[in-house]
């Protein structure tokens, strides 16, 4: 990643690893595959939106109205298709964990709620709505760390008028119980 990242991008990767790693541990979760889905989360994420467009229809990887408006979102597809392709990666729940590790999805596995929290609190973060709060929360109940990501990340695309991606809305659904 060191060689295919800018420096501030692969310091927030090592971030995700080290963070992923702690919240395995606490959960009960394979430190390992935690390592690896938290190194390649953000594997395309240095990629053009050209270029990730063109891997997404050369691979028939489905693309939706706001990926397609929005192409930077699909960084986390093209992640998993990279991850597979690229790095030999044959683990599904490390291929789903990064792939559902910025909008997350219905029936998430430990594994890949523990990669799209650790995304949010890793140490480098430090631009983020209750930070403090959801970084302490999440080494103490995962879903609910969960929830409160979402309900930011929902609260800050709304205020700032940015599109919303249907699949966070389902999550938010399925998770907000």
């Amino acid at each position: 990643m060191e060689k295919i990242q800018d420096s501030k991008r692969f310091e927030h990767t090592l971030g995700v690893e080290y963070t992923a790693a702690a919240l395995a541990m606490r959960y009960d979760c394979d430190v390992r595959d935690a390592q690896i889905a938290g190194l390649l989360h953000d594997c395309a994420k240095c990629l053009t939106d050209e270029k990730r467009l063109s891997i997404c229809k050369k691979n028939k990887i489905p693309i939706t109205a706001v990926e397609k408006k929005n192409p930077f979102l699909l960084h986390a597809k093209v992640g998993a298709h990279l991850a597979y392709k690229e790095y030999g990666i044959r683990n599904p729940d490390i291929l789903n964990a990064i792939r559902s590790h910025t909008t997350g999805r219905q029936n998430m596995s430990t594994l890949e709620k523990i990669v799209f929290v650790a995304d949010y609190i890793e140490p480098g973060r430090i631009h983020a709505p209750n930070l403090a709060e959801i970084r302490k929360l999440a080494f103490v109940d995962l879903d609910k760390a969960l929830v409160r990501i979402l309900k930011d990340t929902l609260d800050y695309l709304r205020a700032s008028g940015g599109d919303v991606d249907p699949m966070t809305e389902e999550t938010w659904n399925c998770y907000n119980k």
